[in-house]
């Protein structure tokens, strides 16, 4: 479904919207983690989802997929699981006398990485290579990922037997880290409704290509970002390394990360140009996972949200254009 034409850029801001009420049909209620799913993908990024099971995030993956006609993979990540389980073994061909890779599920569009820190930080760190360079490696061998590449991974946040904290450089490698949540009382009783006689999902029919997301990705670096903003972003970011709750602060990758994903994020919403409150908005999503709290911080129930929050209400916010 190429939307792209003389009107290409009306069409496939068309063709986002489309997609975003698509996945709404089965995943009731959470407009605004679809809306930041979809910027993350179109922003290049990855995303994890940290929740408790049976809200969503096996479903919303599944739609995303389908809605863009994309390939689609699960891994269950296990202690046992081995790096070559996600990237592929070279297998060796007999009738060509070559050794030749036997593709792992990490070769697809949309990746699920369920419950990412049940796995040993060695198969973990197998997906360090695929989500930030698009490619793998095996035994010595370069092999490219398909394009586009998105990674949604998942953990539990009350686990705490059996499973790997995820180091600073794995979450690094995040975007974004979301959370679906329960759903209202009005939309769970909906969705269970619809369930009792339906599947949505069954029903949900593609919306859009991976061609247009590609497309997407590229045109959304149009969208357009004053330096006003810019400076505001830096100056969120740089207040993240002087706050005394926190011992590691947000890296300049958290800087590009926060005014790329407002590019994307405002580019799904139809919009030409950035605003301060989507750096407000995703502060937050982009940042939390990037801070490392004091122990004391953490002993007394800080999180990081709240610091962040603390930060957004210190840290002035310029006017726009449209504002003055």
């Amino acid at each position: 479904m190429n939307t792209r034409g003389e009107n290409g850029s009306s069409n496939l801001r068309a063709t986002l919207t489309r997609l975003r009420r698509n996945i709404a049909s089965v995943i009731q209620g959470k407009d605004q983690v679809i809306e930041l799913v979809i910027a993350a993908v179109v922003a290049r990024g990855h995303v994890l989802l940290e929740d408790v099971p049976g809200v969503g995030k096996t479903m919303l993956a599944k739609s995303l997929a389908r809605s863009i006609r994309a390939r689609f993979s699960r891994v269950q990540l296990t202690p046992d699981l081995l790096p070559s389980d996600i990237t592929g073994t070279l297998i060796f061909n007999e009738q060509t006398s070559q050794f030749e890779l036997r593709e792992g599920p990490v070769f697809t569009h949309i990746l699920l990485a369920d419950e990412l820190n049940r796995a040993t930080p060695r198969t973990q760190s197998s997906l360090l290579e695929a989500m930030e360079e698009r490619q793998v490696s095996v035994d010595g061998r370069t092999y490219p990922l398909p394009h586009p590449f998105f990674v949604i991974a998942t953990q539990n946040p009350v686990e705490q037997e059996g499973v790997y904290p995820l180091p600073e450089a794995q979450l690094d490698r995040f975007l974004m880290k979301l959370s679906l949540g329960y759903p209202a009382r009005e939309d769970e009783f909906r969705i269970v409704k619809i369930r009792l006689n339906d599947e949505p999902f069954t029903k949900l029919e593609p919306v859009a290509d991976v061609s247009d997301i590609i497309a997407a990705q590229k045109e959304c670096h149009d969208v357009y970002v004053d330096e006003t903003v810019l400076s505001y972003a830096l100056s969120v970011v740089e207040a993240t390394r002087r706050h005394p709750d926190i011992v590691l602060g947000a890296s300049p990758r958290a800087t590009i990360a926060l005014v790329t994903s407002a590019q994307a994020y405002a580019y799904v919403l139809g919009r030409t140009h950035v605003l301060p409150d989507d750096i407000k908005f995703l502060a937050r999503p982009v940042l939390s996972h990037r801070l490392m709290l004091r122990p004391q911080a953490a002993i007394s129930g800080r999180t990081a949200e709240d610091i962040i929050g603390e930060i957004l209400q210190e840290v002035p916010v310029p006017l726009t254009l449209e504002e003055v």
